[in-house]
Order: structure tokens, then sequence, then C-alpha cells
């Protein structure tokens, strides 16, 4: 069985920069085993699948090297950017996924994609974790936390820079992941992204979490619409905007491989 592939660096106009994901379009789903082998092998921050619905919507799952996902945003921006291509026509799509319901994605005039995410406003922690104070070299001012991640809030854009994780610690954590965040000196705020029991060390760009940063930084600095720079090696860009209960984030994509993949006929499709 022959199935395309295509690789893709999101939140960046340059490839080799933002983060990458695989992106694997299916008429039927594969048996989970097969799609988290594909994940396995491709060792991509994430492998997104999707399925198109009857009425035009596309069902979405996201698969890290490890394990799948509830919730991903560069895999998302990526999946959008394929069908887009893919598609002349289209200019607005919907996926829907299990844990995050209907995700509404546009594509804008100047060629970047817009996604719209439930808002997810991390809640302060009043037991902060041992581990989450051991597992970072700084201690953070601020600890908040929501259903993907703990939120350790720095002083400044320096102090996110030079935070070395201690990974087996943060892996204690486990289900939640860690993303550490100051106000940016360019852009309105900065961020990393830990994730050791999830997918790996450090998420290159992160934009399901950023459905509790914008939020999170929209009341810390009094507006409504940010500029967000997630600061690894890669880095990566991501456009905020947060009305009521949604956060709208958009980003830039590219293209770095397009190509087959060749699956054992003993994995055949679910019915």
């Amino acid at each position: 069985m022959k199935l395309p592939i295509y690789q893709i660096d999101a939140f960046t106009d340059q490839v080799f920069k933002g983060n990458y994901a695989a992106v694997v379009p299916l008429d039927n789903w594969l048996p989970d085993s097969v799609m988290q082998s594909i994940a396995t092998e491709n060792n991509l921050s994430e492998t997104a699948f999707f399925v198109r619905d009857p009425d035009g919507a596309y069902q979405i799952r996201w698969f890290s090297p490890l394990k799948e996902i509830d919730f991903c945003g560069h895999a998302t921006l990526a999946s959008a950017f394929v069908i887009f291509k893919n598609n002349k026509n289209l200019t607005a799509i919907r996926f829907s996924a299990k844990a995050v319901g209907s995700l509404a994605v546009i594509l804008l005039q100047d060629g970047s994609i817009e996604m719209s995410f439930p808002q997810r406003l991390p809640e302060p922690v009043e037991a902060i974790p041992a581990c989450l104070l051991e597992g970072l070299s700084i201690r953070p001012k601020e600890v908040l936390k929501n259903q993907q991640a703990y939120f350790a809030v720095y002083e400044s854009e320096q102090e996110v820079r030079s935070v070395v994780p201690q990974l087996q610690q943060l892996i204690q954590l486990g289900p939640l992941d860690v993303v550490v965040t100051a106000p940016g000196e360019r852009h309105d705020f900065v961020s990393r992204y830990f994730w050791p029991a999830n997918g790996g060390e450090e998420d290159p760009v992160t934009g399901s979490i950023h459905a509790g940063l914008a939020p999170f930084w929209a009341h810390k600095l009094k507006k409504s619409s940010l500029v967000a720079l997630q600061a690894s090696q890669r880095s990566g860009l991501l456009h905020c905007r947060v009305e009521n209960d949604r956060v709208y984030i958009s980003g830039s994509a590219v293209q770095y491989m397009e190509g087959t993949l060749d699956i054992p006929a003993a994995s055949q499709p679910e019915p």
C-alpha cells in the first residue's frame, strides 16, 4: 500500500526553521499501531493523519514519536497547508479532533494560515511540584497550569533563553509538559517548551500551548492581538488574537519534502 507523505516546516517562511511535521492524507484510518509506527519512523515532532468526511470536514489525529497527542497546533497548520496546496479553490476548511472539537482554519490573503482554537487559560498552582523547580535551572516567579502543561513565568526573555531543563525531573510531571515564558524584547512574549513525557526534549514551535499563552499574556499586557516568538534553536513566529472563548493563531508554512510511503500489505486500513 502506497500513501502520500509531506514534510512541512510550520510557523516559518523558511525551510529548516519553525517546527517540522509530517502530513499523511488518508482515505480511511489505518490501525493505531501502524500510525504510531509511521510517526516513530518519521521521528519528527508530530505526524498528522487526516481523513475527509462526507460533509467536507477533516478528522485529524496527531502522533509524536512516543504516543498519540490530544492537540497539536503546528501539525494542524502543516495539514492545512497541504490541503490548501492541493485544492487551489479552497480558502476555508474545518478539522475535527476528539479532545478539542471543531477547529476552523482559513487561508489569509498574505498566504499565511489562521486557526481557531479553544481558549485554554492556565490557572495558578498553589503547591508547585518539587520536580518542576528541580527541573528548571532558574526559579520562575510564577507557576500556572492548564490541561496540557505547567507554565513557568519569568521576568525576562534572557531568563527564558538561559533556562537549562533537567529532563529526568520534568518527565515526572507527565502527562503534563512544561512551557517557560516571559515578556519579549522584540515580541509581545516568548516561550520555550519541554515535553520529555510525551515527545522529546524541546519542541521547536508549539502552536497548541499558545491557546493558553495568548490569553495569559493578553490579560497581562492588556491587548488582544499579540506576536509571539518561540525561542528554540529553530525558532518560530506566531500571530495570536484572543476573542471571547477562542484564540486565533496564524503563521506561515513551507514544504520541505513530498514523497510516498510503502506500507506493508498486512497493515490494512480500518473499515
